[in-house]
């Protein structure tokens, strides 16, 4: 329950976003249960809704962040906060808006969720049991190939799909991968990928092949694979796994073995660096471990 100055407060901007800006009752309501958790909040500070800082402000999304409140939803939040300060402002009963300068939660970077290590080397391990058994089919041979791709060059399910037999170039270790635009870039393999894959064009896709088509991946019909079937294969092969994290866990193990973010950024084809500097914490975690392990001062103790 909200203090009596603050209720009063709330009921007169509620009255004023219905009648002067015609919003619907529901609508009303939502904002009304969002002012009064700020309020709440508030209170235990303690301050009201008019003598709120940006530290109040800051303080109430970490809380909502620390209570495992999605970022869209504080967004949400921190949207009708500033809605509310705004017509406070401008009518006159505070001098400063508190929500000014505030970075809204929808930016937060969230590190994305990846598999241990060992968890891909079993999962990849059980898919190459399979496909060196005497008796493997072509679609087991393909399924291996899938995974270790995934893996080893940290591909999107659209790029690696998208992919041809002509843009590999096993000899050389690496595939040309078309990403977001249509961008191309060169990506680098790896032994245990080539090596599927060099068994799956050798023994597995000519059986697959019912006619000439240039996608590297096909159905037990011959057809492309579908986005939605290589999220099906990965979700068999793991239930917890799924594309988007075999691609996090390349970007993630590479990182935490002293990759920079630049040949990450490159890899993973961002077009932006922001866009890979969700890993940083990675890098500097590294870079502090090495700084313990090598700097002449940093296991010395001060006088």
């Amino acid at each position: 329950m909200a203090a009596p100055g603050n209720s009063g407060l709330l009921r007169e901007y509620l009255a004023y976003l219905h009648v002067e800006k015609g919003l619907r009752p529901l609508s009303c309501e939502a904002y009304e249960r969002d002012l009064l958790q700020f309020a709440e909040y508030l209170e235990q500070q303690p301050a009201t809704l008019l003598d709120a800082t940006q530290s109040h402000v800051a303080g109430f999304l970490e809380h909502l962040s620390t209570h495992g409140v999605e970022s869209r939803s504080a967004a949400r939040k921190l949207s009708c906060l500033r809605g509310f300060y705004k017509w406070l402002l401008l009518d006159k009963r505070i001098r400063r808006d508190p929500t000014l300068n505030l970075e809204s939660p929808s930016t937060w970077k969230v590190l994305p969720k990846s598999l241990a290590p060992a968890e891909v080397d079993s999962m990849l391990e059980h898919a190459a049991v399979a496909a060196n058994h005497p008796q493997a089919d072509a679609l087991a041979l393909r399924d291996r190939a899938i995974l270790e791709l995934l893996y080893a060059a940290g591909l999107r399910v659209s790029e690696l799909t998208g992919l041809n037999v002509a843009d590999l170039s096993l000899d050389a270790g690496r595939a040309l991968v078309r990403g977001k635009g249509d961008k191309e870039r060169i990506v680098p393999l790896g032994q245990p990928a080539v090596a599927a894959l060099e068994q799956y064009l050798r023994n597995g896709r000519p059986v697959l092949a019912k006619k000439p088509v240039s996608r590297l991946f096909l159905s037990d019909r011959g057809q492309p694979l579908s986005r939605q079937w290589i999220w099906h294969l990965v979700k068999g092969s793991d239930h917890t796994a799924s594309p988007h994290k075999l691609r996090h866990s390349c970007a993630t193990h590479m990182v935490e073995r002293g990759a920079d973010l630049r040949t990450v950024q490159t890899l993973l084809g961002h077009a932006d660096i922001a866009t890979t500097q969700v890993y940083t914490h990675l890098a500097l975690g590294r870079l502090k471990a090495v700084h313990r392990l090598h700097h002449p001062r940093a296991k010395r103790e001060t006088p």
